[in-house]
């Protein structure tokens, strides 16, 4: 056997397999239960509408829906999206708009966009592993970025780029029960990190896949709404928001897209033409489809699941977990975010959970640039039900406490 190794670029040197695909593995032996994946209920998908989609589309614009299309998205899909976006106060055109393969591929595109090998990236910690698996292709370093407590100055950011031989070349973060924390960011960290977007010249890009899965309190402007008004104009803005269906309508479709200044877009635009041309159109149309008539609707059902799954979950830590224990309380999105005991390792406790206890999860350290955070892991309740939270929990709760002893 050749050595391949030796052929690969330098680049292929930080691809790593996640941590949380290799447990979605897991989900085809039965009596594990799984709180690992961050993965939607598919009793939830609008399944009679999805077909009606595809019967209407193929019915009615076959040749089009199966014919090569242009990179920056099926039109009708783009102009539903200006008025979501415009819902979210941010006031925008089709031209403000491209539509990707899922948000994962926007990510990626838009770290081929901006970093270069050695330069910066600013983010917070923990971060979404799925980010730093799109960046770490194109050879980054991490600084941390701290929307509530307070981020380094733009001096020292440059100065510590510098001197790792590079310069800030982008932010990165959900501000929208974050994915793996479930935390939220408030509006004046919100407002800070836009200032320092402007301060350091570098878009900001604002992960909002999670955005609509609001169950509680009150929600918060988007960035790039902040940002809009900050600036007066889209075309003027540092921001750089990046949705999803996947979360809301279904994930299957791959269907995502990015909503920024104009010449942000005609760039990816070009990177996606080199890519693969354009995303498929039937998906996009099925989509627009489903959204145009039910999107609200959709949203709403899953809201009601989620939240009730949520409050099972604080409910059975709060009644399972040892002292020394504490977890977060999130107002919407997936994901519930675990402190475990000082000393105690996350990895090593999924190993005997897998093996004594048959529940998963995924490790902390797994969503940290530099990772750390081995005390920590991230419980996912959107896809468990009832029983399966209450029994897990449990089971969980007492491997810990003899782990803790």
């Amino acid at each position: 056997m050749g050595d391949w190794d030796a052929l690969y670029a330098t680049r292929t040197k930080n691809m790593r397999a996640s941590e949380i695909r290799e447990l979605l593995k897991l989900l085809d032996q039965p009596d594990i239960i799984s709180f690992a994946g961050g993965i939607p209920d598919p009793a939830l998908f609008p399944k009679e509408a999805i077909k009606e989609a595809y019967d209407a589309v193929l019915s009615k614009n076959a040749d089009i829906a199966l014919q090569y299309s242009v990179s920056e998205g099926y039109r009708p899909l783009r102009e539903w999206l200006v008025q979501h976006m415009a819902s979210l106060g941010v006031s925008c055109t089709i031209d403000n708009i491209v539509i990707t393969t899922g948000s994962q591929q926007a990510l990626d595109y838009l770290g081929k966009l901006f970093i270069s090998p050695g330069d910066t990236v600013l983010t917070t910690w923990p971060t979404y592993l799925g980010a730093l698996q799109a960046f770490n292709a194109y050879e980054p370093r991490y600084d941390r970025l701290n929307p509530e407590q307070g981020n380094m100055t733009p001096a020292a950011y440059r100065d510590s780029a510098k001197a790792a031989g590079g310069d800030v070349r982008l932010a990165y973060l959900t501000a929208d029960f974050c994915n793996p924390t479930g935390e939220t960011v408030s509006r004046e960290g919100r407002s800070r990190l836009v200032e320092l977007a402007h301060e350091l010249n570098i878009p900001l890009i604002e992960d909002a896949a999670y955005r609509a899965l609001r169950f509680d309190g009150d929600p918060v402007p988007t960035m790039l709404a902040l940002d809009c008004e900050r600036e007066g104009h889209i075309d003027r803005t540092r921001v750089v928001y990046s949705g999803s269906f996947s979360k809301t309508l279904t994930p299957g479709l791959r269907v995502g897209w990015v909503c920024a200044a104009q010449p942000v877009i005609a760039k990816l635009v070009l990177i996606k033409q080199a890519a693969d041309l354009h995303s498929p159109t039937i998906n996009q149309m099925a989509i627009h489809h489903v959204a145009e008539r039910s999107f609200d609707k959709q949203v709403e059902k899953v809201r009601d699941s989620y939240r009730k799954r949520r409050d099972y979950m604080l409910d059975a830590l709060a009644r399972f977990m040892p002292a020394g224990v504490t977890w977060t309380k999130p107002e919407g999105g997936m994901f519930v975010w675990v402190t475990l005991p000082d000393g105690m390792d996350g990895a090593a406790l999924l190993a005997k959970a897998l093996q004594k206890a048959r529940v998963a999860f995924v490790p902390g350290f797994a969503f940290y640039a530099d990772g750390t955070g081995k005390n920590t892991i991230r419980l996912n309740f959107s896809l468990p039900n009832k029983e399966a939270i209450e029994t897990g929990i449990s089971r969980l709760g007492k491997l810990i406490a003899e782990e803790a002893i």
